[in-house]
């Protein structure tokens, strides 16, 4: 009986396991495995979208706050700069020292003549050798334009001699680097900045700002001046020089207006002191660009192509003279040392014959340039004629480098025949030097 029901047991056991290892079993197997699996991803999915969303909401709610905080911040920050004024903090800080500015002690007994001597001595005390007829036409270029070019090579002393001028002057020039990016006058006067809440004061803003509490002559050198485009930066510069009225001219430094702005701004702009002179360096090569005829008919321009000898000079001490000095000694001149009548007839002869030959005109503002450089020129010691000679040379002259160079080459000749004629002969020196140059260059 027992062993009846041992077999019926063991081949029931035998019948379930050949039923759980047949293909249906081993399908139904893979179903439910499939199922679970994704059941499970389905279930972890659900769960990291959940904590996604959670995740997501508490950044977002961490974001608005800290957006809320910065603005806040920020509206705190620029409230404060309102209130304290610290947005110019330099020419505030001018504001405070004003009376280092306004100065008295200037020497009224000095000429012009005492002038160029002087300086000359004076740069020459510190290895700086200067011919005397390049120390008149700087000066005499000072009386006529707040806006100077010194052109040349390398290494003949242009910064050198802009540069000694502050020194001797009791007012150290300034010396301004052109970088090859400018384009516009935020290059030279800064800009405002959103991100600090306060400008950006370069040197020269600072130095418009404390020439505006002063009277001594401010000197702003801008070194390699066409290494960018001078047309460009300083465009607004020249056309604020062509006002004649001084008090009207303003340069836009900011857009508004602050009740804590520094005193002299007016309304975000600036007043261009007629204390402050521009002279710019250049060199003419293939790394610079060419300087337009907008800028070399308003500024005066001087060469210098080589240095002069060395010489033993007196000792000379800076001379501290005010800006309504020097133009009252220039104003002086231009009465004393006006231009003969016979010099203006040989002008307009001249001016004839460059019409008809160049096709080139003098136009009332080098017209106006003559006239007040030769004056000055002579009251600093030189001669008439070559006072003549050298304005034309850089005024006139200059303009012939834009004809036609043969037909500049053919009439070369007859043009410093014409020179001899009418001024006399090897009168005008440098007008004939300049165009036997520019039919030679051909």
């Amino acid at each position: 009986m027992t062993e009846v029901y041992a077999q019926n047991f063991i081949g029931g056991m035998r019948e379930i396991w050949n039923y759980l290892s047949s293909g249906y079993a081993i399908l139904a197997y893979a179903v439910i495995i499939i199922v679970l699996v994704a059941l499970l991803i389905v279930s972890v999915l659900i769960s990291d979208n959940k904590s996604k969303i959670v995740i997501d909401k508490a950044e977002t709610s961490r974001d608005d706050e800290s957006v809320a905080l910065r603005d806040d911040g920020e509206r705190k920050v620029e409230k404060k700069e309102k209130a304290s004024g610290k947005r110019f903090p330099t020419l505030s800080r001018i504001d405070a020292e004003r009376s280092r500015y306004e100065r008295s002690d200037y020497d009224d007994g000095i000429t012009l003549k005492t002038l160029c001597e002087n300086l000359r001595n004076y740069a020459a005390n510190q290895s700086l050798y200067y011919d005397i007829e390049d120390m008149r036409r700087f000066i005499a270029g000072l009386s006529v334009s707040h806006t100077m070019i010194l052109q040349g090579m390398s290494g003949t002393g242009k910064t050198s001699l802009a540069y000694v001028f502050g020194k001797f002057l009791d007012n150290p020039s300034t010396v301004i680097p052109v970088q090859p990016m400018w384009k516009e006058r935020t290059d030279l006067l800064g800009y405002y900045n959103e991100f600090t809440k306060q400008f950006n004061e370069t040197v020269l803003l600072e130095k418009m700002y404390e020439a505006n509490y002063s009277k001594d002559m401010y000197v702003t050198v801008l070194d390699e001046m066409n290494i960018a485009r001078v047309e460009y930066y300083f465009a607004e510069f020249l056309s604020m020089l062509e006002i004649p009225d001084a008090e009207k001219r303003y340069l836009t430094v900011v857009s508004n207006r602050w009740d804590s702005d520094p005193k002299q701004l007016r309304d975000g702009k600036i007043k261009l002191p007629e204390n402050m002179w521009f002279i710019g360096t250049a060199n003419n090569d293939d790394s610079t660009f060419a300087i337009s005829d907008k800028v070399y008919d308003r500024a005066m321009v001087m060469d210098l192509d080589s240095k002069a000898e060395p010489f033993i000079a007196a000792k000379e001490k800076p001379v501290h003279i005010s800006y309504e000095r020097f133009e009252q000694l220039a104003k002086n001149a231009r009465k004393e040392y006006r231009m003969t009548k016979r010099n203006a007839r040989r002008l307009e002869k001249l001016d004839a014959y460059m019409i008809e030959h160049f096709r080139i005109t003098f136009g009332n503002r080098i017209m106006n340039q003559i006239r007040n450089y030769i004056p000055v020129y002579v009251a600093c010691g030189g001669d008439e004629l070559s006072a003549l000679d050298d304005i034309l040379s850089k005024k006139v002259l200059r303009k012939a480098e834009t004809q036609n160079p043969i037909y500049v080459k053919n009439a070369a000749d007859g043009f410093c025949l014409y020179l001899d004629e009418l001024f006399g002969e090897n009168k005008m020196p440098q007008c004939k030097k300049l165009m036997q140059k520019l039919a030679k260059s051909v």
